[in-house]
């Protein structure tokens, strides 16, 4: 995982525009690789990966924000600082401490992902993964619930246009959370991945 988000950011980093690199482009990210009894997350930014249990939500991973106690500490470790500027930001211009690219800010912004490994349980129901355009306006509980509702057939969906569409339940579960980003006045980009576990294990375990 670690490897790949480096090796990602090197990508990024090498690229041309005239005779300057790109410096003043990045992105976090968060992926899950899912196993038949691992969660393996990794995360680098502001996304989040959370887990349904029971009815009960996990974090899988933690926000990389510039005024938590570690991500600040390391920052000015490495000779920056964490300015409020319309919210707490690296040099009072990037809101999260971790990124790929964004090469004008490094080292004090890194592309160095935390990963976490779950081991799973048959009471795991769905990962949602999302930006922090979806978490600036849903909590954690929040999420899982209206997501879990949407999964059961809870919330029924919008008439199509086209007969071939056959959109999973788990998509329109993700576009129910998109919406209701919108509707709640999120400002940032929203971007939401739900993976259903239980269907999952059957194709697993056949």
């Amino acid at each position: 995982m670690v490897s790949c988000f480096l090796k990602m950011d090197g990508e990024i980093s090498g690229k041309e525009v005239g005779n300057e690199g790109i410096k003043s482009i990045g992105s976090t990210a968060v992926v899950a690789l899912i196993s038949k009894d691992k969660i393996i997350v990794a995360n680098c930014g502001d996304c989040r990966a959370v887990l349904s249990r029971d009815g009960s939500p996990i974090p899988l991973s933690q926000d990389h924000k510039p005024d938590g106690a570690d991500e600040r500490e390391r920052i000015e470790a490495a000779g920056g600082t964490v300015i409020n500027w319309n919210g707490f930001r690296v040099l009072g211009v990037l809101a999260t401490s971790r990124s790929i690219g964004d090469g004008y800010l490094k080292p004090y912004v890194t592309s160095v992902p935390e990963v976490t490994v779950t081991s799973r349980t048959k009471s795991d129901e769905f990962v949602i993964l999302a930006s922090d355009g979806l978490w600036d306006v849903l909590s954690n509980k929040m999420a899982c619930k209206i997501a879990r509702r949407c999964l059961e057939g809870g919330v029924p969906r919008r008439p199509s246009s086209s007969p071939l569409d056959h959109t999973s339940n788990a998509a329109h579960a993700a576009a129910v959370l998109v919406e209701i980003a919108i509707t709640r006045g999120s400002k940032d980009n929203i971007s939401v991945v739900i993976v259903e576990l239980k269907k999952l294990s059957r194709w697993l375990y056949g």
